[in-house]
């Protein structure tokens, strides 16, 4: 029995298929299968189920399960406490974040933390708020980047940036002259929505309250898109200022405050409570989140 194996064993019971552990694994079936009836030799009964395309937990499986999940914890915490006796942080870092948060507020993030940690590679793996919690929670990145509120109690929650949306119109706009409107003369003109997400969710539970429709022209997944179908002309929308600031610089956008409406934002870096910090993820939390904080001893857990 190796680590190897219970690495198998736990992702074949996530992914609920042989076949998907496989390809996630970067290994061929056979291979996984193989490796599973290692397991299943060497703890003396049947884990698995398989009825087909179906993989389900045997009562000895579903035992077998929080001892391999508290081994690889000990491997992990023993690896990191050899790691840290390198006093200077190295490594890698993932993060996930949607496509706005890695344009306009990672960057910032990102150079202050190269600048003084050039040993550590820093990834950004770009997904919308839903994938982002899952990649955290799944534990394929070491932190998201995700708009509030976040109320998984296995989480950890720092906020890292406030904001605003504000509705944005193109220069050309008839509305451009003015820095303030009402909330009844958005439902005069075509407006952008993005197609889901936190963003989506304020915005109709704006018109919601309102008790109105807006004229909805066009639904989008990506905010640079919505950004530049309103440089166009087809519409206004509602942005994020920090998204928006350098092209009204420019003079290519308008933002506009309208009466009695005010759209917070806050983002927040969010990681697994249960996540061993090396110094390398120790130090972009304490950069990201502008907070020094000590950092934990590894410890393990009996079940």
């Amino acid at each position: 029995m190796d680590f190897e194996q219970l690495r198998t064993f736990l992702e074949v019971s996530r992914l609920k298929s042989f076949s998907r552990a496989a390809e996630k694994l970067g290994v061929t079936q056979p291979a996984i299968s193989a490796q599973i009836r290692s397991l299943e030799n060497e703890a003396g009964a049947r884990l698995f189920d398989r009825d087909g395309g179906k993989v389900t937990f045997t009562a000895a499986g579903r035992l077998f399960e929080p001892f391999a999940e508290h081994c690889l914890q000990v491997h992990s915490h023993i690896m990191v406490a050899i790691g840290e006796l390198h006093r200077s942080p190295r490594g890698e870092i993932s993060v996930s974040a949607n496509e706005a948060t890695s344009l306009y507020v990672l960057p910032t993030v990102f150079a202050q933390f190269k600048k003084q940690y050039t040993r550590v590679n820093l990834s950004i793996v770009r997904a919308d708020r839903a994938k982002s919690l899952e990649a955290v929670l799944n534990r394929e990145v070491d932190f998201g980047i995700v708009s509030l509120p976040v109320k998984d109690p296995r989480l950890l929650v720092d906020i890292i940036h406030k904001d605003e949306l504000a509705l944005v119109i193109p220069k050309s706009h008839i509305l451009a002259s003015r820095d303030q409107i009402k909330f009844a003369e958005i439902l005069q003109y075509p407006l952008l929505l993005p197609k889901h997400g936190r963003q989506r969710e304020q915005i109709n539970d704006l018109f919601r309250n309102h008790d109105v429709q807006p004229r909805v022209t066009m639904e989008v997944d990506s905010s640079e898109l919505l950004k530049r179908l309103i440089g166009a002309g087809l519409g206004m929308g509602f942005l994020p200022r920090t998204n928006v600031r350098e092209d009204e610089r420019n003079g290519l956008l308008k933002s506009l405050k309208v009466d009695g409406v005010r759209l917070n934002r806050e983002l927040a870096l969010v990681f697994r409570k249960d996540k061993t910090l090396t110094r390398a993820a120790h130090a972009f939390l304490e950069i990201a989140t502008g907070r020094a904080r000590p950092m934990a001893a590894p410890t393990t857990k009996s079940r």
